[in-house]
């Protein structure tokens, strides 16, 4: 079977859509979709730090097991400042100034979307031929208007957490995450009023995680109420009355 490339898991992890082909594979492959529901977890940690999260010096165990790990070379040590660089010498056999040998990439396996959705979410760095934990005094908070638990229908064995994120120019976005939750058909977004009679479709959520831009005009006083349903390839585009998960916006 041909696995999801990497580097796709680890976009859909980050709320990307994915081709029809992508999508597909997910919905059969376990390993696929646990790969996408363990990179889901770590950008959920990565965007959840805050300044004041410090970081603390590892012992020198930590070191030698992350230069095992991603088969990095005897030659590449820590520079010892606390800045999340290293420093490389001279090595023999050794293509370029990476400091990492020509089995690096072999070894990394299946580890290599783990460490592509954490650097894109800002955790991970690439420097002087590996990848070094990042100070976190640079991660820039977006500020978060509301936020919700996303709780399990009856029949659903699910939970998810949603908020909603302003940028600089006022735009919000919808952050979703929902653990468990399979569908038989595809899972959809949307927000409900509180009688639960008028709602408006966000879109598809791929994989564990997804980003939403609300429209502007929408007022989530009036649409408060964050629901995720299962929806059939019908052709339909009302809601099937199938809710996931769903939980009120603390707006």
């Amino acid at each position: 079977m041909q696995h999801v490339e990497p580097e796709l898991l680890a976009l859909v992890a980050l709320g990307e859509p994915a081709d029809d082909d992508a999508r597909e594979h997910l919905a059969t492959c376990a390993v696929c979709a646990g790969e996408v529901e363990a990179l889901s977890g770590a950008v959920l940690t990565a965007r959840a730090v805050t300044p004041a999260d410090a970081l603390v010096a590892p012992p020198p165990a930590v070191w030698e097991g992350i230069r095992s790990e991603l088969g990095l070379s005897p030659a590449l040590e820590p520079d010892g400042t606390g800045s999340g660089r290293a420093v490389a010498g001279p090595v023999d056999g050794v293509a370029g100034a990476s400091g990492a040998s020509s089995s690096g990439r072999s070894r990394r396996g299946i580890r290599a979307p783990w460490l592509a959705a954490a650097a894109a979410a800002g955790v991970v760095v690439g420097g002087a031929g590996g990848a070094w934990w990042t100070g976190r005094d640079d991660v820039v908070q977006v500020p978060v208007l509301a936020e919700a638990a996303l709780d399990p229908l009856p029949g659903w064995s699910a939970e998810g957490s949603a908020r909603v994120e302003v940028a600089d120019d006022g735009s919000r976005e919808l952050v979703l995450t929902v653990e468990g939750g399979d569908a038989d058909g595809f899972r959809e977004v949307w927000l409900i009023d509180r009688d639960v009679t008028k709602l408006v479709s966000l879109g598809v959520l791929e994989g564990g995680t997804g980003r939403f831009v609300l429209p502007a005009d929408l007022d989530l006083g009036e649409y408060p109420v964050v629901d995720v349903s299962d929806e059939p390839f019908d052709g339909d585009p009302n809601h099937s009355s199938d809710s996931i998960v769903r939980g009120i916006l603390d707006v």
